[in-house]
């Protein structure tokens, strides 16, 4: 993994929130938009931040929760070192990525899955989740590509127990969700599923849905664009994403603190 850490410019005591950042990818490949400069963008804000290079395809379910789940352990054992608050620890996932972020928010409390990484439900539990265009049902709206290469099959039976609409209990961490009304490959109604699911289950919740762009927005600006694609990667209504997303993870950890 990549560890940002902006320097203490302030009080060498304080402790910050930390955002470990799971890049998209179809559960092939990491996306590099989705890295960097998201680390980046969360440090300017005073944030420490941390990019997982989980492990894809051919590699299946549960590995890549699992390795953020690493992640998430590291940043506890290292938080002196970093200045990091262990209590406010925010998963940020985009696509698949989000998808992989969410399967750690609705099982961190379950400890068969960390026993043989020798961890316990305490060590990797997340504080907060911000779902980007995120992969959540294995339903009628599924990005079937994600959810073939974290199975490793095509057997839709398969795919289900993934499903993380179906899995939100009151053990999972606040979450901010954001989407494109437009997204053509992962479709807007998966954030409204799982919006629906933690709204039924009480979990506190803050959704936006932008109006236009393409799927992969990342940014939303100039530093994430790919070329010839602007209409659909440069979404200057989107671009406000990473200012709600950090207030209302403040929010929560003040709550909670």
């Amino acid at each position: 993994m990549a560890v940002y850490i902006p320097d203490l410019v302030a009080d060498p005591a304080v402790r910050r929130p930390t955002i470990v950042i799971a890049p998209g990818g179809g559960y092939t490949h990491l996306s590099t938009r989705e890295s960097e400069p998201i680390a980046l963008t969360f440090a300017a804000m005073g944030m420490n931040a941390v990019v997982v290079r989980y492990r894809v395809a051919p590699v299946v379910f549960p590995a890549p929760m699992q390795d953020i789940a690493s992640a998430v352990a590291a940043i506890r054992q290292n938080a002196e070192k970093w200045h990091a608050d262990p209590n406010q620890i925010a998963l940020c996932g985009f696509s698949a990525g989000a998808h992989a972020a969410g399967l750690l928010g609705v099982h961190w409390q379950e400890a068969h899955w960390w026993q043989e990484m020798n961890l316990t439900s305490a060590d990797v539990r997340p504080n907060a989740l911000i779902l980007s265009y995120p992969v959540i049902t294995a339903g009628e709206f599924a990005h079937r590509g994600s959810f073939r290469s974290l199975t490793g099959t095509d057997e839709i039976a398969a795919h289900q127990p993934h499903s993380l609409e179906n899995l939100v209990t009151p053990d999972t961490p606040p979450t901010f969700l954001w989407h494109t009304w437009t997204d053509g490959a992962v479709p807007v109604e998966n954030t409204l599923l799982m919006a629906m699911a933690l709204h039924k289950t009480g979990v506190p919740a803050e959704v936006h849905v932008f109006p236009r762009g393409g799927h992969g927005v990342a940014l939303g600006n100039q530093v994430t664009n790919i070329p010839g694609e602007e209409a659909r990667k440069i979404v200057p209504e989107a671009t406000v994403w990473p200012e709600l997303a950090a207030r209302f993870i403040r929010q929560i950890f003040t709550k909670s603190s």
